[in-house]
Parts: structure tokens; C-alpha cells; sequence
């Protein structure tokens, strides 16, 4: 890989998607997390919990470090509000940093990687290789996550490691 790449797994994750029910406005659900819910595809970060835009009132929910118990402790903070399924053990979680990120990114997503257009905080849910992601930008390094279902992290690794090479 080159130099200006690094790729390491995020581990310890809790993963659980959020979907609000019928009549439900995320200002709702964000107050009963304490954080900001976005209806756009956006990551937003408070503390070592992420909340990832993924649709309409729909978002990917990760917790840093995870208790056992998270998924069901958040059914009960979302009771009447949102309904919750945990996909920790469904995806798997690459972090992408430095300036190859982008590059290489850019290799198999059909999105709009400029600066302007794509900046910290920014989501998509997206296909690379043929394989369903959602990707968001974490900072200016630039660095981003990369979130594929384990069963495609094999072959998600495998355009990685073709691309970065080709690089």
C-alpha cells in the first residue's frame, strides 16, 4: 500500500441500526440519546458514540467500546420511538487515513470526493466493487470509516489491497 495509506480495523464496536417508527421525528430519538439525529446522510459524533445517516429516518448507530448489553439497553432508551437491531457481529469496520485515502476511495465510489463536497461529518451509502457500503469522513486528515457486511469483508480487502497496489 502506499505510504500516504494506512488501513487498520475498528474493533470493539457496537453496531446497531436505528429505524424510527411511523410519525416518529428523529428530534425525538436524538433527545432520548442526547445527540443530534440527522435525516441527511451524516455522521455525527458525541463522545465515543457515532450516529451515521443511512436514510430517512434510519441511521447506523456505533458505540466505541460496547457493553455486552448495548443493543438491549438501546431498545430500552428507544422504547415507543425507534425500533433497534443490533449488527455488531453483521459489519465489519475499516478505518482509511491519509492522503491515499481519498484516492483510493475515489477508485470505487461514485461520489463526489472534493473537499467542498465531501467534508468531515459527510456519509454515503454507497457500492464498491459491487459490494454495499457506508462510508463517512471522520476528520481533515483525511480519514474515513468504512463499514461492509462481514461477509463481504474478504473481497472488500481484496479490491484494497488490488487498488492501493495499483496506486
Amino acid at each position: 500500500m502506499p505510504d500516504s495509506l494506512t488501513v487498520e480495523p475498528r474493533d470493539r464496536l457496537g453496531i446497531a441500526s436505528v429505524m424510527a417508527r411511523k410519525g416518529i421525528a428523529s428530534a425525538a430519538i436524538g433527545t432520548r440519546l442526547g445527540i443530534e439525529m440527522s435525516d441527511r446522510p451524516r455522521a455525527i459524533v458525541t463522545g465515543g458514540r457515532t450516529v451515521v445517516g443511512t436514510g430517512p429516518g434510519t441511521w447506523l448507530l456505533i458505540e466505541e467500546d460496547a457493553a455486552p448489553d448495548f443493543t438491549e439497553t438501546l431498545q430500552q432508551v428507544l422504547a415507543g420511538l425507534a425500533g433497534v437491531s443490533d449488527q455488531s457481529s453483521g459489519y465489519v469496520v475499516q478505518r482509511f487515513s491519509g492522503p491515499g485515502a481519498r484516492t483510493l476511495l475515489k477508485r470505487g465510489a461514485a461520489i463526489d470526493f472534493d473537499t467542498e463536497a465531501f467534508a468531515t461529518g459527510s456519509a454515503a451509502t454507497t457500492v464498491i466493487a459491487h459490494i454495499g457500503v457506508i462510508l463517512w469522513q471522520v476528520d481533515d486528515r483525511p480519514s474515513y470509516d468504512v463499514a461492509t457486511f462481514r461477509s463481504y469483508a474478504h473481497s472488500f480487502r481484496h479490491w484494497v489491497d488490488e487498488t492501493a497496489a495499483a496506486l
